[in-house]
């Protein structure tokens, strides 16, 4: 993760929003007091992110996308025709 002072972040503010978005990588602005560090990064990508977690957070959910992994591995993978809605 790239790093930069608050000062450099708000001189250059929207070529960083727009590097964030466009490399997908997070950015950390950083402080003296570390308690002031903010990280930017893509919507997106935090998005994602905060679905993981839930994703985790749920034991049963977790629990189902690991073991349809095992089955994928083990062969046992059922191929689905789409429905349009």
């Amino acid at each position: 993760m790239r790093t930069l002072a608050y000062s450099t972040f708000r001189e250059n503010m929207k070529s960083e929003f727009q590097r964030c978005r466009d490399d997908a990588e997070p950015l950390l602005v950083s402080n003296r007091d570390e308690r002031d560090n903010v990280v930017v990064m893509n919507a997106r990508d935090y998005d994602a992110l905060m679905e993981t977690i839930r994703i985790y957070e749920n034991p049963y959910l977790h629990d189902k996308i690991l073991r349809g992994i095992e089955q994928v591995k083990a062969g046992k993978g059922v191929e689905r025709k789409l429905i349009d809605a």
